[in-house]
């Protein structure tokens, strides 16, 4: 089988980790850089050049789209989509995930367990903003990764003055409540093919609240819930994800789904757990 990895980053862990588990079953594997991809229509066929190449015979590919990237990244997918190629990630979906907010809405719509959330109003704002109480908020850019564009406001005062400037800079962000009871934990599932892989509880270093792994936080192997286990796979079927990582927050009131994640990152959940997820997804394109 042919199989095409979209990735500007060659030489990442996360994707040599998928061709090196594509190249142990077998497959013939292409590491193809978005940037110099052309993608035309010409007597109604799709085509698609690769360095002034013609492209036409992918069996399947591994979306590694980053968030800048994500227009022209998710055009590409979606034209090997019109040329009947598989993905482990649907364009709707990867663009679904990337915004914040407009995940969330397709995710309440369906029913599945989410902080207490607003989008940054101008109109009213400060009323928004005296519903979550006076006490600590957390203020997120709708397309941050990484833990980066994700603020802690201790009360009203500090919250309002951030929303304020990012208002002033034409940022598009939401409000969201401050679970308490995590303690500045969540846990990252990694769902292929509807099904949970892998997981892993992470924790924040001393004086942050982001638990993220690139912002110097640590992670262990987690045993999941029934629970946590049923609402991380509905949010993938939900947003259309064969491949996705879910972030769910431990709550008193239960699972809550933070962000969904069509690109997750490989090398903290693979090192952590010792499971081979690049393996789990080129067994997913095979069966597809």
């Amino acid at each position: 089988m042919n199989i095409a990895i979209l990735s500007r980053g060659e030489h990442l862990y996360s994707t040599q980790s998928l061709v090196n588990a594509a190249e142990k079953r077998n497959h013939d594997v292409e590491v193809i850089d978005p940037t110099y991809c052309n993608v035309m229509i010409e007597k109604n066929k799709v085509l698609l050049q690769y360095h002034g190449d013609i492209i036409d015979d992918i069996d399947a590919i591994i979306p590694r789209i980053g968030a800048s990237n994500t227009y022209y990244g998710t055009s590409l997918v979606r034209h090997f989509e019109a040329m009947g190629v598989y993905t482990a990630a649907s364009s709707q979906g990867i663009i679904q995930s990337r915004d914040k907010w407009t995940s969330f809405q397709i995710l309440a719509k369906a029913g599945i367990p989410l902080p207490k959330t607003t989008l940054g109003s101008p109109a009213y704002l400060k009323d928004f903003l005296k519903d979550f109480g006076e006490g600590k908020v957390i203020v997120k850019i709708l397309e941050g990764t990484h833990g980066n564009g994700v603020i802690l406001c201790d009360n009203y005062v500090n919250a309002l003055s951030t929303v304020e400037t990012l208002q002033g800079l034409n940022t598009r962000f939401v409000m969201q409540e401050y679970i308490a009871e995590s303690k500045g934990s969540d846990i990252r599932v990694i769902v292929v093919g509807g099904e949970v892989v892998a997981a892993m509880k992470r924790f924040s270093k001393p004086g942050d609240f982001r638990s993220n792994l690139h912002q110097g936080g640590s992670a262990k192997v987690y045993k999941l819930s029934e629970k946590e286990k049923e609402v991380a796979i509905a949010a993938a079927r939900v947003l259309n994800l064969d491949v996705c990582g879910i972030d769910i927050l431990p709550s008193a009131r239960g699972p809550l789904v933070l962000e969904v994640n069509s690109t997750p990152g490989l090398e903290g959940i693979e090192t952590t757990t010792g499971v081979s997820v690049a393996s789990a997804i080129i067994k997913l394109i095979e069966k597809n």
